[in-house]
């Protein structure tokens, strides 16, 4: 009985320090997506320094409250613009220019504009990364004729996946805006 006993305690003990053993992996930091308060579009007719702003305010980033401000965009018909786009968080002291880090991070970020229908607005790309792929910071955006729809601007997050597509990674922006072309 006292074998038994000393055998069931030794597999324990043996068991036990092959499970707490240290498998020497370095702990990989999971790159998280961006906390994003602000989102703030400036549409600048080329050729001219009239400048239009639309902006999206959600004070506690995604879910919990309502937007505070969810602007409606309104161009001309017919028109280039030359498309900024800024991003804030704006939950912290002071403020932090997210627009800055995904310039820095540019090699894993990637933006998409989307119209809907896609008649009432076209995007080109004005930056690239340091592997030629699109950003999206910058670009110029020609409005076709009048009409309503929607724009959708996303912020695709692609951490050591991005290949100038949209699949890969998740979002950090995903915003359907109002458009009118009028």
């Amino acid at each position: 009985m006292n074998r038994k006993l000393i055998w069931i305690l030794l597999f324990s003990v043996a068991a036990l320090f092959t499970q707490c053993k240290d498998s020497g992996d370095e702990v990989q930091i999971d790159d998280e997506n961006e906390l994003i308060t602000s989102v703030t579009l400036k549409f600048t007719e080329q050729g001219t320094n009239n400048q239009s702003t639309f902006s999206y305010k959600d004070a506690d980033g995604e879910g919990g409250n309502l937007p505070t401000q969810f602007d409606t965009i309104t161009l001309k018909p017919n028109t280039t613009y030359t498309l900024a786009i800024e991003l804030l968080d704006e939950s912290k002291t002071p403020v932090v220019d997210i627009s800055t880090e995904v310039s820095q991070e540019a090699y894993e970020h990637l933006f998409i504009y989307t119209a809907t229908p896609a008649t009432l607005l076209k995007y080109t790309y004005g930056d690239k990364d340091a592997n030629s792929y699109p950003v999206g910071l910058t670009g110029t955006a020609v409005s076709g004729a009048t009409g309503t729809g929607l724009l959708k601007v996303q912020l695709r997050h692609q951490p050591g996946s991005k290949d100038g597509t949209t699949t890969p990674g998740s979002d950090d922006v995903n915003l359907d805006f109002t458009l009118e072309v009028q």
